[in-house]
C-alpha cells in the first residue's frame, strides 16, 4: 500500500508501527456552526480510509476530536447570549447528527478539548521547562527558533514569516512565527487555572494532547484538510518534536480544497453551504459519490450539474440491484473466486494512495455486468454481490434493504395482510399468545389492527 506523505512530499509504502494495527487521528470540527460541505470532504474521506484499512484486515483505532473551546466559539456564544459550553454542546450534537446522516461511522474515540485541560496544561509546562516555550504577560508562546525541525511539514521557513505579513504583529513574541500555547484571560471569557494565571489553551496544543493520550507518543496516520497543514499541523508536529524528538505521526494525509462553481466558498460570495443544507436536496450517497469520484488530494468543484450526475449514478446502482432482486438472492459462498479480478483491481486502486476514483470505475464495470442480459443469471447475481461488497468498503449501500424495499410498496401491503391472515388462523386455533404477539409486533411498526364483525382492518401511522 502506497500513501502520499505530506511530511516527505512523496508516496511511500505504508508500514504501520505495530504489524496488523493502525492508529489513525483526523482533525474533527470546531463546533461554532453547522459544518459546511467543504468540511464534509475531510470527514467522508477519513471515514473511507478507516473502512478500507479495516477491509484490508487491519485492527484500526480511529480518533477524531471535537474542538469545543476556541475564539470563534466564544465570540458566537457571546453573540447569542448563552454560555460557551451550552453553545458548543449544541453544535457538537449537530455535528454528530449530520455526520450520521452522511453515513459516517462513529470513531472509536472522540475526545473534546475541555475534557483534557489538565493534560494540556501539563504539556505546556513541559515545553516551558525544556526551554521550547516562554511566558509573556500571562500568555505562553512556543519558541520556533529553538526547533530545527520547525517548518519541515509545510515547507515554510521561519525567516519567510515576517511580522504583520499574515497576522497582526504581536510585540510579546520573540519571533513572528512563534505561536500561542496559552492565552491570558479576557473579561467574559471562560478560564482555567494554570501556572501562568487564568486563561485557556491555544488550538494547536489541544490536538497534540487528544491524539497522544489515546494513540501514544507517535502514531501511524494524522490527517485533515490541506488548509490545516500550516499552521495547525506544523505547530502540532513542533510540540511533539520538542517533547520527545520524535514526529507526532509517521504519515500525514491531507485532502484537497473544495470550490463552489469555480469560486472559493465564502459567505461574502453567497456560496456557503452547510452539509445540513445540502442533505435536504441530495442523498448522502450522492454526496459521498461526488467526493470519492475525484482523487482526495485533487481540488474538486461543487456544482449542481455534477451532484445531479452523482445522484443518477447512485440510482443506476440501485436500479440494477432492484432488477436482479438483490435482497432475495440465494446464498452463494463461491462467488468471490469468479470475480476475484474485479476485487484485485479495486484493491490495486485503493492501495495506490486511496484512489477512490479508480475504485469507483470497478463498481461501474460490475454494474455493467449485472445489466448484461447475455450472461447467465448466476453470473449477474454474483456481480451484484461483489458490487455491494466493494461498494460497502467506500461507504455505499448502508441502507440498501430499506431503499430497495421502498420501491416495492405492494409487497409491503401483501406482507402485512399475510401476517393478519396468520393471526386470524391463530385466533381460530385459540392460540391467543401467537395472536397477541403478531398484533403487538405490528403495533411496534406503527400498524394498528382493529377487529370488526366483518374481519380485521388495519391502519398505518407514520
Amino acid at each position: 500500500m502506497q500513501i502520499y506523505n505530506t511530511a516527505t512530499h512523496r508516496k511511500e509504502e505504508f508500514i504501520p508501527i505495530t504489524p496488523g494495527q493502525v492508529k489513525l487521528y483526523a482533525c474533527g470540527p470546531t463546533v461554532y456552526d453547522y459544518f459546511h460541505i467543504g468540511n464534509a470532504r475531510a470527514f467522508l474521506f477519513f471515514d473511507v480510509v478507516r473502512r478500507y484499512l479495516e477491509y484490508r484486515g487491519y485492527d484500526v483505532t480511529y480518533v477524531q476530536n471535537i474542538t469545543d473551546i476556541d475564539d470563534k466559539i466564544i465570540a458566537r456564544s457571546l453573540e447569542e447570549g448563552i454560555p460557551f459550553d451550552e453553545f458548543a454542546a449544541k453544535y457538537s450534537r449537530a455535528f454528530l447528527e449530520d455526520a450520521a446522516a452522511l453515513g459516517i461511522k462513529p470513531p472509536h474515540h472522540q475526545p473534546r478539548a475541555t475534557e483534557v485541560m489538565p493534560a494540556i496544561i501539563d504539556l505546556i509546562s513541559q515545553l516551558v521547562e525544556l526551554g521550547y516555550a516562554y511566558e509573556a504577560e500571562g500568555d505562553v508562546y512556543f519558541d520556533t527558533a529553538r526547533l530545527p525541525e520547525y517548518g519541515s511539514l509545510s515547507g515554510k521557513r521561519i525567516e519567510d514569516q515576517k511580522a504583520g505579513a499574515r497576522v497582526a504583529e504581536n510585540t510579546l513574541k520573540r519571533n513572528p512565527s512563534d505561536f500561542t500555547l496559552w492565552k491570558n484571560s479576557k473579561p467574559g471569557e471562560p478560564v482555567w487555572e494554570s501556572p501562568w494565571g487564568l486563561g485557556r489553551p491555544g488550538w494547536h496544543s489541544e490536538c497534540v494532547v487528544m491524539s497522544q493520550s489515546i494513540l501514544g507518543q507517535t502514531f501511524d496516520i494524522h490527517g485533515g484538510g490541506v488548509d490545516l497543514v500550516f499552521p495547525h499541523h506544523e505547530n502540532e508536529q513542533a510540540q511533539a518534536y520538542a517533547i520527545s524528538g520524535k514526529p507526532l505521526a509517521n504519515y500525514w494525509l491531507h485532502n484537497g480544497f473544495l470550490n463552489i462553481e469555480g469560486e472559493k466558498m465564502s459567505k461574502s460570495l453567497d456560496n456557503f453551504f452547510t452539509t445540513r443544507d445540502i442533505l435536504t436536496q441530495h442523498s448522502a450517497e450522492a454526496i459521498r459519490f461526488f467526493f470519492l469520484s475525484k482523487h482526495y488530494r485533487s481540488p474538486i468543484d461543487f456544482n449542481r450539474e455534477i451532484i445531479a450526475e452523482s445522484e443518477r449514478a447512485i440510482d443506476n446502482f440501485r436500479n440494477s440491484l432492484s432488477d436482479i432482486d438483490y435482497l432475495n438472492l440465494p446464498a452463494d459462498e463461491g462467488y468471490l473466486q469468479e470475480l476475484e479480478s474485479f476485487e484485485a483491481e479495486f484493491i490495486r486502486a485503493m492501495d495506490d494512495d486511496f484512489n477512490s476514483a479508480k475504485a469507483i470505475a470497478v463498481l461501474f464495470d460490475l454494474n455493467g455486468r449485472i445489466r448484461n442480459q447475455g450472461l447467465e443469471p448466476s453470473q449477474r447475481q454474483n456481480a451484484a454481490r461483489m458490487l455491494v461488497r466493494l461498494g460497502s468498503v467506500l461507504g455505499f449501500f448502508q441502507n440498501l434493504a430499506a431503499e430497495l424495499s421502498s420501491s416495492l410498496p405492494d409487497l409491503s401491503i401483501q406482507l402485512i395482510e399475510l401476517l393478519i391472515a396468520y393471526r386470524d388462523q391463530a385466533r381460530a386455533d385459540k392460540n391467543w399468545a401467537l395472536s397477541d404477539k403478531i398484533r403487538d409486533d405490528l403495533a411496534a411498526l406503527g400498524i394498528t389492527l382493529k377487529d370488526t364483525p366483518t374481519g380485521c382492518v388495519w391502519s398505518h401511522k407514520e
